[in-house]
């Protein structure tokens, strides 16, 4: 099932399921676990899912559905409790080399936006640039602690598309108060279009990732080539903290498709499994940098892929 926030008409929040025919609103099938505000609901949906699952399923089957074009689709989690995102992480072109150490940093939750939103690029003069990075999240089904690789799937409740914009100097170096700091301003965390719950994507390494800017291709990268898979991630992730439901990490992207986010960009990112969602960017500024540094057709490292598979991806 694919996991929606939602509202109509400008009202209020509501949540929903995104459906072959539209959006249909769960709202009274999970009134047992609504809370205070939308991020309160779905992680009251996530804690709550064994108990509301067969309701939801007849809804998903049969419920009414309000088509897309009534309704404005919002980020399914508007404030997680902590949003990790993985530094690097995928091969590339570069499959000779040792693998790096796995790290990550926390993105500011308050950066979130939602489909149709728009990114703001930040009105300084330093000599930056913006970057798109199209990643998968993993969304955490809690309290998950120590949590060993061959239980991963015990703390995964689902998966969404998230952009991790980014504030890079020129020469492409992390600004220099840290990562954190360069990726955390307000809009720079674009989450959705929905959660596609765990049960739909059993093989999160083998999922396609595409992002256009301005109708330019410029992320094509398969997740099989992430450097650290998700049962890793999850391992490493929980050995340092204890997440808790509702709480995202960002798997990484692929940078052979890195380019420029400016003033009047559309930006559409599409995973497999999941969906697409478009942003919008706005920069006071109307600073203009190089279009973009897209690789070719497709970004992965294809042998990479091609061994992987071979193997058999156990994830």
């Amino acid at each position: 099932m694919k996991l929606v926030s939602f509202s109509q008409g400008g009202g209020a929040a509501a949540p929903g399921l995104l459906t072959a025919h539209g959006v249909v609103d769960i709202s009274d099938a999970v009134k047992s676990v609504a809370g205070a505000n939308p991020q309160a609901t779905m992680t009251g949906i996530i804690d709550g899912w064994d108990d509301l699952k067969s309701a939801l399923e007849d809804l998903n089957e049969g419920g009414e559905a309000q088509s897309l074009d009534s309704v404005k689709l919002l980020p399914p989690l508007p404030r997680p409790g902590k949003m990790l995102c993985c530094i690097g992480n995928y091969w590339e072109h570069d499959k000779e080399r040792t693998p790096r150490p796995l790290n990550m940093f926390l993105k500011n939750p308050d950066a979130v936006i939602g489909p149709g939103d728009t990114v703001i690029l930040p009105a300084f003069t330093e000599p930056w640039v913006f970057h798109h990075e199209a990643e998968l999240a993993i969304v955490i089904k809690g309290p998950a602690k120590n949590i060993a690789q061959e239980n991963w799937r015990d703390a995964v409740f689902g998966y969404t598309c998230m952009i991790d914009v980014s504030a890079r100097g020129e020469a492409r170096s992390t600004w220099r108060k840290g990562s954190w700091m360069g990726k955390s301003f307000d809009t720079f965390g674009p989450l959705g279009p929905c959660i596609t719950t765990a049960d739909e994507i059993p093989a999160p390494n083998n999922l396609d990732v595409k992002f256009w800017c301005s109708d330019e291709l410029r992320h094509d990268y398969n997740t099989i080539d992430m450097e650290h898979p998700v049962p890793e991630l999850i391992e490493n992730a929980t050995m340092i903290m204890t997440l808790h439901s509702g709480d995202t990490i960002a798997c990484g992207t692929n940078h052979e498709g890195l380019g420029a986010l400016q003033d009047g960009d559309i930006g559409i990112i599409e995973i497999e499994k999941i969906g697409r969602m478009e942003i919008n960017v706005s920069d006071p500024l109307k600073r203009v940098w190089d279009r973009g540094v897209y690789m070719g057709e497709n970004s992965t490292n294809q042998d990479a892929v091609a061994a992987a598979k071979a193997k058999g991806a156990k994830s």
